[in-house]
């Protein structure tokens, strides 16, 4: 079964920056497009930003300029790499795997933003 799990959250101030990682088990992680998406309380889940296999990137218009998605095959590692971090950034950020039986999620992990 393939899991997904990430690290890296925590506390930053305002306009630092902070590097989440989501390391995929299994064989399957190079085949598949990975995805990082946040949520608030009260909020629908949020697409931040994708990678597609050939190594494609698409971001919300919201974090462009100021996020970047990466992936490393060899790692079966997925990362964001925040920078500028704002007020509004802060929410709980999930990993997405793409396969083609459908989506399977991280476990989350939070990102808080101190002015």
């Amino acid at each position: 079964q393939v899991q997904l799990v990430e690290s890296g959250g925590g506390l930053v101030q305002a306009g630092g920056s902070l590097r989440l990682s989501c390391v995929v088990s299994g064989n399957i992680f190079r085949l598949n497009a990975m995805e990082w998406y946040r949520q608030t309380p009260g909020k629908q889940r949020e697409l931040v930003a994708g990678i597609t296999i050939r190594g494609n990137t698409y971001y919300a218009e919201s974090v462009k300029g100021r996020f970047t998605i990466s992936r490393d095959n060899a790692k079966n590692t997925v990362y964001l790499q925040m920078s500028s971090l704002k007020p509004e950034d802060p929410a709980e950020y999930f990993c997405a795997l793409r396969g083609p039986a459908g989506t399977v999620w991280g476990q989350g992990a939070p990102v808080t933003v101190s002015s």
